[in-house]
């Protein structure tokens, strides 16, 4: 990684951490985004420094008392499905990084984008629990898409956050259940040994970058509405997904 695109990741990783503590998802959007629309590293190299980040993040929130929020029983359910659909996501991005690279790129902006459309959109809360088998098959959506590219927050932000449940245990379980699925992520890593280089391992600089801003977000928020912030993400979400679907689905359709 040169110097250059390592002070580009290390600003992103700050900038990821404030938006995942502030709004309770988003850094590997933000962070796989615009890693893959600048081409700052390869995409499953980037996945791998992400996870880490991703990790940091999730501990550091959960070692200041988030963990008495969490709601452990529908952590259960989500964990048992969306885990071994981890695994398979990431073998499949072993695949498609060799042979569908385009491919690959579109599926990435076309995600970030609904993603996106997910902050937009104001939803009422359910006047009851979801079924525990509604748990099940988010948690096997949202594995595939953090197999794939570590990101694997969108279907279970969008599944918690319509439950009848306080925000602060809504949080809480999604920053375990991201802070699990990295531990295992990272464990597939090394038992493949896809480690990345020396030159991508340079990311982990980031770390004392993430601890800092994930401590600023918690200690002051932005003095913003949520309707305003929401927009502020949507919009750089969307646009970063339309970046990189645009050129890669042209390309598809040109060859």
């Amino acid at each position: 990684m040169s110097a250059q695109a390592l002070c580009a990741f290390l600003a992103l990783a700050g900038i990821a951490a404030y938006v995942q503590t502030v709004t309770g998802f988003a850094f590997g959007l933000v962070m796989m985004g615009f890693i893959a629309l600048f081409g700052l590293l390869p995409l499953p190299d980037a996945a791998a420094m992400v996870g880490v980040l991703t990790l940091v993040n999730a501990t550091q929130m959960m070692l200041h008392g988030g963990r008495h929020h969490v709601a452990w029983h529908e952590l259960r359910l989500v964990l048992s499905a969306s885990l071994p659909a981890l695994v398979v996501g990431y073998f499949l991005l072993e695949w498609l990084a060799d042979t569908r690279a385009d491919a690959l790129r579109v599926a990435l902006g076309l995600v970030i984008m609904a993603s996106s459309l997910q902050l937009a959109v104001q939803r009422k809360s359910l006047d009851r629990p979801s079924t525990d088998r509604s748990f099940v098959g988010f948690g096997i959506v949202s594995g595939i898409m953090g197999g794939l590219f570590s990101t694997g927050g969108p279907p279970l932000v969008y599944h918690f956050y319509r439950q009848p449940m306080p925000v602060a245990r809504i949080r809480e379980t999604l920053v375990a259940a991201f802070g699990t699925a990295q531990v295992v992520r990272l464990s597939l890593v090394a038992a493949t040994g896809n480690i990345p280089p020396p030159s991508t391992l340079a990311g982990v600089a980031a770390v004392p970058i993430v601890m800092v801003l994930t401590y600023a977000a918690r200690r002051w928020p932005p003095p913003l509405p949520d309707k305003v912030l929401k927009m502020i993400v949507f919009v750089l979400l969307f646009l970063s997904g339309l970046s990189l679907a645009l050129p890669a689905a042209l390309r598809l359709l040109a060859g």
